[in-house]
């Protein structure tokens, strides 16, 4: 019962209703949704049949016990000058930046998952607690799958924020999710290239090779995207979850050389499945040239067990292995440990 309950789980990954769209679409746009800029719409979508052949197929990953750092909470509570980045866990980040908080795919409870007992779970706690961040001015959310758009932890933003919510930037769709569950204020939806001015800061939603479901009937109803941040110093790419694509040249075609970039390494077995929507650890490097990011940091692993095959530790490993291989500083490149800040950054 467990397996099929899982299995179930594993299909609903990845929706809230469209908005309508208009006649002259852009050519991510369908009837129903949308698609990939370099991919065909039927490679891209998975069926029950396949989902049912990985679950029964896989060997289940062994859990890690990683070392990990205690963040100094009081700093970023009170930090107001000095530019920091904070790795909470899987694809969530806290970047300080200017005196700005934002976060990135705020998932901050203990399963990915519709419901709290079953589906992929931390084998780490998040880094920083819901009730320990500093005040968040700005949320970036990548797509809708479920280990990067959580319910509780929106609505926890939001409710301890009540004077001042933070600004929700979110793909084109996604805004009758936030309706949906009591949000109404302050969520802005973006189209790829499209782009919103917070302050002095341009928040631009980029194309990435992936897809969207949050429930059964709803696959790519919503769009799923990457963000480049720019501030008057620094230009910061959030990858969000990602196959490699030409996108990426794209992307850098466009904004030029990116100061910061978080990139995925990791949910890439097995490849038969994970291919068109997650990288591998040499495929995030070549993202990482793409983009020409003088630094990045591998996120999206070793957070949540059961959500893939490799083995949880593999991708920091691979991701050295791909650095040395195209010769590149070995620091360009890194991961971070659960809770870590760089400072400075």
């Amino acid at each position: 019962m467990q397996v099929i309950a899982r299995i179930f789980l594993i299909f609903l990954f990845g929706c809230a209703q469209s908005r309508d769209l208009s006649e002259k679409k852009p050519i991510h746009h369908t009837e129903n949704g949308f698609k990939n800029n370099y991919l065909s719409e039927k490679i891209m979508t998975k069926s029950l049949l396949d989902v049912l052949r990985w679950r029964v197929t896989r060997k289940p990953q062994e859990p890690i016990e990683f070392e990990k750092d205690k963040p100094d909470i009081s700093f970023l509570q009170t930090n107001r000058s000095e530019s920091t980045l904070t790795w909470i866990g899987h694809s969530t980040f806290l970047w300080q930046h200017m005196g700005v908080n934002l976060i990135t795919d705020p998932h901050l409870t203990n399963r990915a998952s519709p419901v709290g007992f079953a589906g992929p779970k931390r084998v780490l706690l998040p880094a920083i607690s819901l009730a320990d961040l500093p005040l968040i001015d700005i949320v970036v959310i990548s797509h809708n799958h479920y280990d990067h758009l959580d319910k509780k932890s929106v609505l926890g933003l939001v409710a301890r924020q009540k004077k001042s919510p933070p600004v929700f930037l979110v793909p084109l769709g996604m805004k009758a999710w936030f309706k949906k569950i009591g949000i109404s204020e302050g969520v802005i939806e973006l189209d790829w290239w499209g782009s919103h001015q917070v302050g002095d800061w341009t928040l631009n939603a980029v194309p990435v090779q992936h897809w969207s479901r949050r429930a059964l009937g709803d696959t790519n109803r919503v769009l799923w995207a990457g963000w480049v941040i720019e501030t008057p110093q620094q230009k910061l790419f959030f990858a969000g979850d990602t196959g490699y694509s030409q996108d990426f040249l794209d992307i850098g075609r466009k904004f030029g050389r990116m100061d910061l970039s978080l990139i995925p390494i990791g949910a890439y077995a097995p490849r038969w499945f994970m291919k068109d929507m997650h990288c591998t650890p040499e495929e995030a490097v070549q993202i990482h040239l793409d983009v020409a990011s003088k630094r990045s940091i591998g996120m999206h692993w070793g957070t949540f067990l059961d959500l893939t095959d490799e083995p949880m530790n593999e991708p920091p490993e691979r991701l050295r292995k791909a650095v040395e291989a195209k010769n590149l500083d070995p620091q360009c490149f890194v991961t971070m440990k659960h809770g870590e800040t760089i400072r400075g950054i």
